[in-house]
């Protein structure tokens, strides 16, 4: 567990879904502040059905619905979080964010630096992300960039049911606002990119091992993934998994990074795996210019520059709106992955 505080009750298979919706009630029991809400997240359980069931355990009060309005939905809770209550809301899905941008970034973000330090806004907003569904361009997007560039609020993005229930825990205990982005992919199962392959569910998965109580994974804390000495990969979500399967198919012996928190970064987990192995592949699904590859290829340029053997390698989506129709040639797979890693080996 690292330096997560100590996992309370035995650990059961658990499907991310699963695992979220445990955080939840773990914390709604612990905390009668805790409040959960969003677009259908109540009586119907959320259309991932991450809250299924906790308007029975807790009430209409506790969990509810809430219209068909982003920044309503961001801007009450924010009020709630000023004034002493910590609620978790829920995107339906990361796209629909964009209506609340200014509540999150006039507001929310900067509530405790414009009232010095007087109140604070402790509030989750829960957004399931990516692709790898069929969703299309405006069910698909991964917008993690664009909160990592706002000062004033956390991002964090979990691979796996374990990480998922530790780091929710956590952005709920937190004082600051946390973007809690959840790889939709991964619901069930880990996903390494073959589409074409049946699924593999998180029962049959190590990572699938949750335990039933409470625990925490420290937001700002990277994972090493998969040990290795010939290159460092950094990512994160469902390309976690991706990068994995290409390493597995080329042969080589990658180090695998999850960063876990998108902002703020482990720099020096990073730091010192790319000074161990001196080459570095960035992966991940969202666009590519202006992703959140070009800031983590920039930190390992500044701060490793004197270690590279090899130019800094990106593999990203395209720069184009999300595809339906050519989705699989849209979404960084193995074979992309594995040519960069191929490419920066042998430079």
């Amino acid at each position: 567990m690292s330096t997560q505080d100590q996992a309370q009750g035995t650990s059961v298979p658990m499907t991310m879904v699963q695992a979220l919706r445990s955080a939840h009630d773990v914390m709604m029991a612990r905390d009668e502040n805790v409040v959960v809400y969003g677009e259908d997240v109540g009586y119907f359980g959320g259309v991932f059905r991450v809250t299924e069931g906790l308007q029975a355990k807790y009430g209409k009060t506790r969990c509810f619905d809430a219209p068909i309005s982003e920044s309503g939905i961001v801007a009450t809770g924010l009020g709630m979080a000023a004034y002493g209550l910590k609620p978790v809301v829920e995107i339906q899905f990361a796209d629909y964010f964009y209506p609340a941008m200014d509540q999150i970034v006039s507001e929310l973000a900067r509530l405790r630096f414009r009232s010095a330090g007087d109140f604070s806004a402790p509030m989750v907003i829960r957004m399931p992300c990516g692709g790898g569904i069929y969703g299309g361009q405006t069910h698909s997007q991964s917008p993690e960039a664009v909160f990592a560039h706002i000062c004033g609020i956390r991002t964090v993005m979990p691979s796996n049911p374990y990480d998922a229930k530790g780091l929710l825990i956590a952005s709920i205990e937190c004082e600051d606002p946390v973007i809690f982005l959840e790889p939709k992919r991964l619901y069930n199962g880990p996903f390494d990119g073959r589409h074409d392959q049946p699924v593999v569910p998180w029962s049959k998965h190590d990572m699938g091992k949750v335990p039933e109580g409470y625990f925490k994974v420290p937001l700002d804390s990277a994972a090493i993934f998969r040990p290795g000495k010939a290159v460092t990969v950094l990512t994160y979500g469902t390309m976690v998994w991706v990068a994995e399967r290409a390493a597995i198919d080329t042969g080589i012996d990658a180090e695998i990074i999850d960063l876990r928190s998108i902002w703020p970064l482990d720099l020096e987990t990073i730091v010192n795996s790319v000074k161990k192995t001196g080459r570095c592949v960035v992966v991940h699904e969202a666009t590519r210019t202006g992703g959140f590859g070009a800031e983590l290829t920039a930190l390992v340029q500044e701060h490793c520059f004197y270690h590279l053997e090899a130019p800094i390698a990106r593999v990203a989506g395209w720069d184009t709106p999300y595809p339906h129709a050519q989705e699989w040639a849209y979404f960084p797979g193995p074979a992309r992955v594995g040519a960069a890693l191929k490419r920066t080996v042998e430079a």
